[in-house]
């Protein structure tokens, strides 16, 4: 065995993810001695974002949802510069667009939501009164309801298969990364709160900022990068190069695969998978920093990221943002760039292919019964948080963070 790292520590968390990072701060502010080790040259996980060829660029196309309770609770919005998306959606339905807009952000332009354009007088009923539950009511009563799929829930609420197919289809596909609904219907009921309650944005440096703003308010010595964890020891952690970490108590904050090498026998939920493709257009394609869904389920969702952030790109030209379920082969992705041409109703041949990131395990798999939250507890001193213990969100990762500090300091102090 390689040399230890100092002297026995209370608590080493492994992964400095979003849930990784809360699980630390809460950690540290009850007093314990804390190690938290990245296997990476930076915090994130999967929130992070890098600069290409002038761009910035994150790792798989990701928005900043002000709404979420750990949210309000542990960032601090105005330092990241936030700039919003339109309160709505275009879909492209093969003979031209309809908007949908939430009619309580903009009135005047409500599109899709009117009688004859896109959505019956029935429909909008019974959206409004689905959406008016979902926003109004307390939390806790939306996630106790009994639980089926989204796509059953939106037939017992009385919304027609035309409005499923010609809008919440297509729109919820990039939202739960699988077109056949059977995500679950708490889940959905939750996510369709955030968004109606707050507001979708981008942070001016990219979504990294997020989880690099938790890691600055660490004190110093507590966050090492460039420390990949092999296994865990009856006494703590051992390093890739056989350096021991000692600790009272291991949480482990990775993704679920990682999670489930360094503790077996973990159940887990399998991931899905999405990639993000990004191009550079001469002149923005969309004026306007709305998400556009295709009713073809061609791709999940593009966007013009440039019309959002115009500090994503240093040249002026325009980022094109497009997601897509799995990993496309070559054909598929210029199948891709054909049909964001259609959509967007320019030529997109000469648009620089400038990146793409394939994200596994992007999202956990939320079928019904969903149990929201999961106890961190793993075996005695083993500990084990992330987005899937809870739900997969930024939201579901922070609680399930706080939710590991909290058993922790509970365990240790009856220890």
């Amino acid at each position: 065995m390689g040399a230890s790292d100092g002297g026995l520590r209370d608590v080493v968390v492994v992964g400095a993810g979003a849930s990784g990072l809360a699980c630390a701060a809460d950690l540290v502010a009850a007093g314990l001695r804390v190690r938290l080790l990245e296997s990476g040259d930076t915090v994130g996980g999967r929130m992070r974002t890098d600069r290409i060829g002038g761009f910035t660029l994150d790792r798989g196309f990701q928005v900043f949802n002000t709404a979420y309770p750990q949210v309000k609770r542990r960032i601090d919005r105005r330092a990241l510069r936030l700039r919003p998306f339109t309160a709505g959606v275009l879909v492209d339905t093969g003979e031209g667009r309809l908007r949908f807009t939430d009619p309580t952000r903009r009135s005047r332009a409500t599109g899709g939501f009117l009688p004859g354009k896109g959505v019956s007088a029935r429909d909008l009923l019974a959206l409004g009164v689905l959406s008016a539950g979902d926003m109004l009511l307390p939390a806790a009563r939306l996630r106790r309801r009994p639980d089926v799929t989204t796509l059953t829930a939106f037939a017992e609420a009385g919304i027609s298969p035309a409005l499923v197919e010609g809008f919440l289809r297509p729109f919820l596909s990039g939202v739960f990364l699988e077109d056949t609904m059977e995500t679950s219907a708490r889940f959905f009921h939750l996510v369709w709160r955030s968004m109606l309650r707050g507001t979708l944005c981008l942070p001016a440096g990219g979504i990294g900022a997020v989880p690099a703003q938790l890691a600055s308010r660490l004190p110093d010595g507590v966050l090492r990068t460039g420390s990949p964890v092999a296994s865990l020891t009856p006494g703590g952690v051992v390093l890739a190069d056989g350096e021991e970490v000692s600790a009272r108590a291991v949480v482990v904050a990775t993704g679920q695969g990682a999670a489930a090498r360094l503790l077996p026998g973990l159940d887990v939920r399998r991931g899905r998978t999405v990639t993000t493709l990004y191009h550079a257009a001469e002149r923005s394609p969309l004026a306007e920093p709305t998400l556009v869904v295709d009713a073809k389920l061609r791709f999940l969702n593009t966007c013009v990221l440039t019309e959002v952030q115009p500090g994503y790109s240093s040249d002026g030209r325009a980022l094109v943002s497009t997601s897509v379920l799995g990993s496309p082969g070559p054909a598929e992705e210029e199948a891709v760039r054909v049909a964001l041409g259609e959509v967007y109703g320019t030529e997109s041949g000469d648009w620089e292919a400038l990146h793409r990131v394939t994200v596994r395990d992007a999202l956990p798999v939320m079928r019904p019964p969903l149990v929201l939250s999961r106890t961190t507890r793993f075996a005695p001193g083993r500990y084990v948080c992330g987005d899937h213990r809870a739900t997969g969100s930024l939201q579901g990762a922070l609680a399930s963070g706080g939710r590991a500090a909290r058993e922790v300091i509970a365990d240790l102090g009856r220890g």
